[in-house]
């Protein structure tokens, strides 16, 4: 503008050549302004493809932190219906069945020894007498009777044994549901990693949308400052022909250089007051920092005079 203005003011060197200057000025500028157009083009293509993608990546990681979380509540759930009754129960069971296994080997033991002992007494009393008594008879019904009676037994505790077994397994089914400390503590550490990964990922999601949006303002105003160029550059051997358009324009130059320099200092004021409130937002964060220590050391003479 101020070469403009200086090309119009001194008529010394010439209208043409002074009228060349300026178009050939113009052009340069044209020249450079689309240069920038173009390189700002090409980032703001690439800025908003790698914005997509992650975005994509963070709604990937957000729905896996969902799930993972469904499960952990699912978890503590679980742990808290588990109690210690349940547990003393299963440890009765077990032992019982461990005691009942040993008894049934001991009986089987001891009936094996009993059949023995008493197969080998008819044996000899056979040997011994020929022919079988009537009190023979009675003696060998009342073992075949007891024998029958201790087989029953035998299978009632097989009976026993069986659902007490079902019982356990039901009940370490249950124990191996619940997830140990070990495991908690591996998916919490997991959910902090995670949240990590997710607060890393905002972060740089909100650094490109920041510097899009900046560059897609700077685009905006390089548009308008070569739009300018342009009608400039169109009006300007019109605007030349006369001396009424030439003062005419160079009225509306110098419009367009005054409203230009109070929306400069329009920006520069809101921009100092941003500064202003960014400086009192730090100070206030760091009071606030300051008043929740001295807040924890009461905290901690209160506990402390308390427990003493």
């Amino acid at each position: 503008q101020s070469e403009l203005s200086e090309g119009v003011g001194s008529e010394r060197f010439g209208p043409l050549q002074q009228h060349r200057r300026t178009v050939t000025s113009l052009n340069k500028q044209i020249q450079q302004k689309t240069k920038q157009l173009e390189e700002l083009q090409a980032k703001h293509d690439q800025l908003k493809a790698g914005g997509e993608e992650a975005k994509r990546k963070l709604a990937e990681v957000t729905e896996y932190t969902v799930s993972l979380d469904t499960a952990f509540q699912a978890l503590e759930e679980t742990e808290a219906q588990v109690d210690t009754s349940l547990l003393d129960k299963l440890r009765a069971l077990v032992s019982m069945n461990e005691s009942l296994k040993q008894q049934e080997q001991d009986f089987r033991a001891h009936c094996r020894e009993e059949m023995a002992r008493l197969q080998q007494n008819t044996e000899d009393l056979k040997m011994a007498s020929g022919e079988d008594t009537e009190e023979k008879m009675e003696r060998n019904q009342l073992i075949d009777k007891q024998y029958n009676s201790d087989r029953q037994k035998l299978q009632k505790i097989r009976l026993l044994m069986a659902r007490r077994n079902r019982e356990i397994a039901i009940l370490q089914r249950k124990m191996d549901e619940v997830p140990s400390r070990a495991e908690l503590t591996q998916y919490q550490k997991r959910f902090i990693e995670l949240y990590s990964q997710v607060s890393a990922t905002h972060k740089e999601t909100k650094q490109f949308f920041t510097l899009y949006n900046t560059l897609d303002d700077k685009k905006v105003y390089l548009e308008k400052e070569v739009n300018l160029l342009n009608s400039i550059h169109d009006n300007f051997q019109q605007a030349m022909s006369s001396s009424s358009t030439k003062e005419q324009f160079l009225r509306q130059m110098e419009q367009i250089k005054q409203e230009s320099k109070m929306r400069r200092d329009q920006l520069n004021d809101d921009y100092l007051e941003l500064l202003d409130k960014q400086r009192l937002y730090y100070k206030t964060v760091k009071d606030f920092k300051e008043e929740c220590r001295k807040n924890e050391m009461l905290l901690s003479t209160l506990r402390a005079t308390g427990t003493s």
